[in-house]
């Protein structure tokens, strides 16, 4: 069928085909009658996986040659949105009048309409859904006398759905339910569905983190027949793989995690040879000895791409009796391995490596915390409980440091942003939010698994098998021409070169470190580049500056990872070959897209919790005074973040001393009379005005002291306006007693 199918996409995009219908193009196929069928079920198999299209004629032809492009449609709760291409090209414009009856998530060939131009963006009409994205969907429920609606959570879905009477379940008005889709919108009717599940009153317990997993299409539990196959593995390790492994159980090596982590998948060991080198260990679980290729447990957790951690739960990518049992590295049990150990010099650099399948068996579980108290505050009691590592945790805060300056030396871009620990009571409500401290044992792992991810990456490249890489293009020109014309104005300089290097970028961080736009500068740059993803092919991570980059060290919780494991043991034992060549190509290319979109989800979610979670901590804080900087200014108000990480909007409906005007270029706020600025950065003082929970949105006054701060100033400048226009006399009549205070 492939065969078939690559030489009629062939005879398509050739520059003589015109489109043909089913009778036509069989006749130049020369189809019998007895093939017909099948030679249908090949066409209907390109038009759904996008190869080919089907026009209103009932003809075939190539969506190119027809000037469409395939990509997913994000909605606005507004009613328009854009289509996101899978070519590379900018996101594409559909107003309202283009949309055509897609929903948010559907994939969808659009046509172009208007090419981006003068500063306007390209613009489309969506002409055919490929596939419907919501299915289910789950919402507020309102009821009426003959029919509902469900009013869907996800406010990117513009469309109410009707529900007939007789099936909503008997769910009552304002009740959270789930409910499924079968007719989709059209001639500007809303889709309608029925009712399948219905959660609960709003405002019960733990509801509002469930409406947030089941909006975002989280699986919440393993099937049956996932739980049977991961319980029927035993715990026990085989003779086998003792004698066919490197046995590490006599190295001393640790684990050092987080205090409720639970998945234990990377252990370290390191030791300072006679010549002055490092030799530095990354073990990491050997995950993949269980979940075999194409096994239950291997078709969930590619389903699945991701563990997912929402603050008072984890939705795990695998079964707990792997992920918190035998996959676990846990202290003083044997345990199977991959490990990659590295011998590195006093430059940083890797000048030897060895990948190898090994069993390890850790000596402690450290943590974060202990490990940094150790090494930062000297605490005595636990350098002598754990005094038989305390030599070898000084030896990583050193090697961490020469990895830390080889990564920054050679321009990689290292953001300081403050995460946030929101703390829950048994009840899950939110008792206190605050940021999370990146503190030396923190960063010693991170630098650890960087450099095991360079390696192994590096090492599969040269290997020519097919693979999944990290990968972090470069920044979108535009943007980074507005972010370097931003930065001018506060007096740093972007050296605009014909070639972006990340160093040039980290320079600037290194400027502005410590500084009250620190964080401004820090976010703009972000928001400047494009988001890492997985991909087959090499293309460098810009943000590490780094030429090679995998993700090898949580195959717990990441698809990814797994799927790398289970090709590095294939070919270091020899057992690859074209004929698996050829298959891994294909598994390596839906490995990325699924893992990469899983991930988005799984952020989404991530984010919209805490959001929500923020939102519900702070609406016990209306009429409380903050200070904040200014993070963000738009044409519809001002954010100022709090140190605690929480964001709010200052809406410019109540900024009512002045009408202010959004200067796009500066990012700022000008009032149009008082010339009052608001721009990134400044110090603010706020109150908490208003909380919206069911958007998640918290909402900022100024503070009295800082209105009258502004109020001041702004009188100062109208004087100052004054004089210019030789009004100073009349101005000094009415504000006397102002004006003697100012001079």
């Amino acid at each position: 069928m492939k065969e078939i199918r690559e030489i009629l996409l062939n005879f398509m995009t050739e520059q003589a085909y015109k489109p043909m219908n089913l009778k036509e193009l069989s006749k130049v196929f020369d189809i019998r009658k007895g093939e017909l069928k099948d030679f249908k079920k090949i066409l209907k198999y390109m038009e759904e996986d996008g190869e080919i299209v089907q026009t209103t004629e009932e003809t075939y032809a190539c969506p190119e040659r027809l000037g469409l492009v395939r990509g997913k449609f994000q909605g606005h709760q507004k009613g328009f949105g854009f289509v996101i291409c899978e070519e590379e090209r900018p996101d594409i414009f559909i107003p309202i009048s283009g949309v055509n009856s897609a929903m948010n998530g559907d994939k969808v060939y659009v046509r172009i309409e208007r090419e981006e131009a003068n500063g306007r963006k390209c613009e489309g009409e969506i002409v055919r859904i490929i596939e419907r994205a919501n299915t289910v969907t789950i919402g507020i429920y309102e009821d009426s006398k003959n029919f509902g609606f469900v009013v869907p959570d996800d406010k990117r879905i513009y469309n109410d759905i009707f529900i007939p009477k007789e099936k909503n379940m008997n769910a009552k008005s304002g009740q959270i339910v789930v409910c499924e889709i079968y007719k989709w919108p059209e001639n500007r009717r809303n889709p309608e569905g029925k009712i399948i599940e219905v959660l609960g009153n709003k405002g019960d317990r733990g509801l509002d983190i469930l409406t947030i997993i089941r909006k975002h299409k989280l699986p919440e539990e393993f099937s049956t027949k996932v739980l049977d196959y991961a319980e029927a593995i035993s715990e026990e390790i085989p003779d086998a793989e003792y004698k066919r492994r490197k046995d590490l159980r006599d190295v001393m090596m640790v684990t050092i995690d987080g205090e409720d982590a639970k998945d234990l998948d990377d252990a370290v060991s390191l030791e300072k040879l006679p010549n002055g080198n490092y030799s530095l260990g990354v073990h990491i679980a050997d995950v993949s000895h269980y979940v075999k290729e194409k096994n239950p447990l291997d078709k969930e957790a590619l389903k699945r791409g991701t563990s997912v951690y929402l603050i008072d739960r984890v939705i795990p990518m695998l079964p707990k009796k792997l992920s918190n049992g035998i996959c676990s590295l846990n202290p003083q049990v044997d345990r199977l391995t991959l490990s990659c150990i590295m011998e590195i010099d006093s430059k940083g650099k890797v000048v030897s490596h060895e990948i190898a399948e090994s069993i390890i068996r850790t000596n402690e579980r450290m943590t974060y915390t202990d490990v940094t108290k150790i090494l930062r505050d000297k605490d005595k009691e636990l350098i002598e409980k754990y005094d038989y590592l305390y030599e070898t945790f000084k030896n990583m805060e050193e090697l961490c440091g020469i990895l830390n300056k080889k990564r920054m030396d050679r321009g990689g871009i290292d953001f300081d942003f403050e995460e946030c620990k929101i703390i829950l009571n048994e009840f899950g409500k939110p008792i206190d939010i605050k940021p999370y401290e990146r503190a030396v044992a923190n960063r010693m792992i991170e630098e650890f698994m960087l450099v095991a991810n360079e390696t192994v990456a590096e090492y599969m490249y040269w290997t020519k098998v097919p693979f999944v890489y990290r990968i972090h293009e470069d920044p979108d020109e535009e943007k980074l021409m507005h972010f370097a014309e931003f930065i001018h104005n506060l007096g740093y300089i972007y050296k605009n070169t014909q070639q972006v290097h990340p160093k040039h970028l980290q320079q600037i961080l290194e400027e502005v470190k410590g500084k009250k736009e620190e964080v401004v500068v820090s976010t703009l740059m972000l928001r400047s580049m494009m988001k890492a993803k997985y991909s087959p092919e090499c293309i460098g991570h810009f943000g590490l500056a780094a030429r090679y980059y995998c993700h090898f060290t949580s195959p717990i919780r990441r698809y990814p990872d797994l799927i790398i494991h289970r090709i590095i043991k294939e070919y270091i034992n020899g057992r690859i070959d074209e004929k698996k060549i050829t298959r891994l190509k294909g598994e390596v290319e839906i490995a990325s897209q699924q893992s990469s979109e899983r991930e988005r989800a799984a952020m989404e979610a991530e984010r919209e919790v805490d959001d929500l979670k923020k939102a519900e901590y702070m609406s016990e804080k209306i009429g409380e005074e903050f200070t904040g900087i200014i993070s963000s200014v738009t044409g519809f108000g001002l954010f100022v973040e709090l140190p605690n990480t929480i964001e709010g909007l200052i809406h410019i409906n109540n900024l009512d001393d002045d009408y202010y005007i959004y200067d796009e270029r500066h990012l700022c706020l000008i009032g149009e009379h008082t010339k009052k600025v608001y721009k990134l950065g400044e110090e603010v003082k706020i109150v908490v005005s208003k909380v919206d929970l069911d958007n998640h949105e918290i909402y900022f006054e100024f503070a009295k002291e800082n209105k009258e701060d502004a109020n001041f100033e702004e009188i100062k400048d109208y004087i100052r306006n004054m004089k210019e226009e030789n009004k100073t006399k009349e101005v000094i009549v009415e504000n006397e007693t102002l004006h003697e205070d100012l001079e």
